[in-house]
Order: C-alpha cells, then sequence, then structure tokens
C-alpha cells in the first residue's frame, strides 16, 4: 500500500499508511501561507479492501464550514470523477471507500492539471478565430498565455474572462471548456452574434504556478492574487500585474472572474456592490444578466450568495471591484460549488467537471444579452 502525490496539482502529507482501515494523513499549507484545503493523492495497492482514509487538524483549514456535507471525489482513469461517502466532526474528514482497483485517486474536485491547460490551448489555436499570445511569466517561469476570440473593431464591445486565479478552484478550468468550445462553434447562433458585436480576451488560468504546485489559493511566493489587483507587482504579483497592464491597453466593457467557493452549494455571481462608484447602471446590467443566466441554465440562482458589501466599504484589491471601479464596466465573480447544487443534486457525481462545462455554455447566453447595454 502507498500514497504518492508527486504529480501536477498532487498535494498530500502522508501520516500514517500501514493500515488500510486506518490511513491518516494532513493537507499541507500553500507556499508561505496559512492557506491549506486542497488535496489530491493517489492510493495504490488496495484493490477491493476496505479502507478508511483519516484527514487531521482540519478546524484551522481555509475554511472549515467547507467540510460540512462534503463528499471527495474519486477516479480509477482521472477522467471520471464520482463522489465518495466523506464525513466531518469538525476537525478529522473521513473518507470510507472500498476501490474496485489497485490504484485510485483522490482529490478535493475534479483535478485540471496545468498539462491539460496547455493541452487546450494548443487545441484551440487551429481556430481562425484565436490568437494566442504570452503576456509574460509567472514567478516559477510558466507562461501567462491570452486568448484573443474574435477581431476588435469599431463599436465592438472588450469582453474579459478569466479563471482559476485560485488554483485549487479547478471548477473553473472545466468551465471554460465548455465556455470557450461554444464560443468557438461557428454553427451556434449565440457564438456568432456575439463575436459579431464584441471581441473576447480570456486568461483560461490565472495561476498557473499555483496550479502545478497543488495550492488552494496562492501563488508560488504565497500571493492571494484576488488581493493584489490594485497594486500588483512583478516582485510579488506578476500573474496579475501582465493581465492587468494588457487590460488598460484594450479597455474593458465586461469582466467576468470565475471561482469556486468551498461552503455554499449553489452557483451564484459575486458583484461590486460595495463601491464607492457602483451606479444604477451596472446593477442595471448585473441584474440583466443574471436573469438571462437562470434561463440558459436551472443550475444557477440568485436567492443565496455572499452578504453584500455595505456602500462604500467594498474591499478594492479584488478583481471585481477594482475592474468595476476602474473601467466603469460591469463586472463580477461567478462562484460554482465544491460540493452539490442543493436545487438540482446528483448522487452520483456531485457537482462535477460536466455540469461546469455546461455552466461555462450558458455563459454565453447571458453574455450576449447584455452585451447591446454595455
Amino acid at each position: 500500500m502507498k500514497i504518492s502525490s508527486q504529480f501536477d496539482g498532487g498535494s498530500i502529507e502522508v501520516v500514517s499508511c500501514e493500515s488500510p482501515d486506518n490511513i491518516q494523513v494532513k493537507i499541507p499549507k500553500d507556499n508561505q501561507s496559512e492557506f491549506y484545503q486542497w488535496f489530491y493523492f493517489r492510493l495504490s495497492g488496495v484493490e477491493e479492501q476496505a479502507c478508511t482514509i483519516k484527514f487531521l487538524d482540519l478546524e484551522k483549514s481555509a475554511y472549515p464550514a467547507g467540510w460540512k456535507d462534503y463528499r471527495a471525489v474519486a477516479s480509477y482513469d482521472r477522467e471520471h470523477w464520482f463522489r465518495v461517502p466523506t464525513e466531518f466532526d469538525g476537525d478529522t474528514l473521513t473518507i470510507t471507500h472500498t476501490p474496485g482497483l489497485n490504484s485510485v485517486y483522490y482529490a478535493y474536485f475534479a483535478p485540471y492539471s496545468t498539462e491539460r491547460v496547455s493541452d487546450f490551448i494548443a487545441s484551440l489555436q487551429h481556430s481562425p478565430l484565436v490568437d494566442t499570445q504570452v503576456l509574460g511569466e509567472t514567478l516559477d517561469g510558466q507562461d501567462m498565455d491570452l486568448l484573443t476570440i474574435g477581431e476588435p473593431g469599431e463599436g465592438k464591445k472588450v469582453c474579459w474572462v478569466i479563471g482559476r486565479q485560485h488554483p485549487g478552484e479547478t471548477m473553473a478550468s472545466w468551465w471554460m471548456e465548455g465556455f470557450l468550445e461554444r464560443l468557438l462553434d461557428d454553427s451556434d447562433p449565440i457564438s456568432r452574434e456575439a463575436l459579431a458585436k464584441a471581441v473576447f480576451y480570456v486568461v483560461p488560468n490565472m495561476n498557473p504556478d499555483g496550479s502545478r504546485r497543488g495550492h488552494l489559493r496562492t501563488n508560488a511566493c504565497g500571493a492571494n492574487l484576488n488581493r493584489e489587483w490594485q497594486t500588483p507587482s512583478m516582485e510579488r504579483s506578476p500573474e496579475v500585474f501582465v493581465v492587468r497592464e494588457k487590460m488598460q491597453q484594450t479597455g474593458v466593457d465586461f469582466c467576468l472572474d470565475v471561482h469556486g467557493d468551498e461552503a455554499l452549494p449553489y452557483n451564484f455571481i459575486a458583484g461590486a456592490e460595495g463601491n464607492p462608484s457602483w451606479s444604477e447602471r451596472q446593477a442595471d446590467l448585473q441584474k440583466q444578466f443574471t436573469d438571462a443566466l437562470k434561463i440558459a441554465s436551472p443550475d444557477f440562482q440568485t436567492e443565496y450568495g455572499y452578504p453584500l458589501d455595505a456602500p462604500g466599504e467594498a474591499n478594492m484589491t479584488v478583481c471585481t471591484n477594482y475592474m468595476a471601479d476602474a473601467f466603469d464596466c460591469l463586472a463580477m465573480t461567478l462562484e460554482m460549488p465544491f460540493k452539490d447544487t442543493v436545487d438540482s443534486p446528483d448522487e452520483e457525481e456531485g457537482w462535477s467537471p460536466d455540469r461546469c462545462r455546461r455552466l461555462g455554455e450558458a455563459n454565453l447566453n447571458a453574455i450576449l444579452s447584455v452585451i447591446p447595454n454595455l
């Protein structure tokens, strides 16, 4: 019996792995950070053995409330991920599972490796609608990739879509697959109309270093990129610095930042209502977008989400708040669950890669609905 995590996105610390019925592990902290919640590892040599895996010391993890009613995902082939029985007592998370094969992978959510990101970007550049550009390098020397979809032109709106600022929120990468594949489908009337009216700038992975290192929330030096937008630097947050520099060149009419939430079992939007500059126009545009997304995807809802910031009290280092203020644009954060959706549960897979893709596709309807008014 063996546990390993020395692969792209892997993360676990073995405490004890001597008996299948009492495996004990801990989740490592992000480098130079106190955040820990993401896990991804392989357990081998356990075919048809009843395994009990205990994750210790989770009371001090990044989001302890995220473990309540949570079920871990498992896979034999790293393509199909399914939920396994999981319990949480306030400090210890326990997975009980009898693997059907000799090698099984467990993760916080279906992983999405940096290699898969690279393969996906490489496949998209065959489209005549796509221009690929490297904006700069991360602290670990990885490329910061930008995709330009469609042709800029007079009267066209400028739409930015970014994902995976927090690397453990892999649902953002699965969402990107659905969104981009539909946007590039020339037989889809929604995508054709959107590209006739707008140009899209897309950063599929804002945090390659954290993704490869198996971090939950930070980049290579422990910076939470979604708190770096007001004063990014090449020394601490080059990922935000180079993207923001490009945004200043293109201008921004629309910005969607795609994330995952540990605790809430819903898909929802977080806006910039707490900004000092928040306007009735932005409020109307956001409602138009969310109303359209509810129609396009019953998996999306507006009843539950984050508490609204008090007027003028927004954290302006957050991407959505910074963008809405700096560009006077419609800027939003889309959140998806690590758990399942309460309103439309799936017992086998929970909130899953395929459902993320479908929500990504549906977002194009909502974007098209607001483009004329941006």
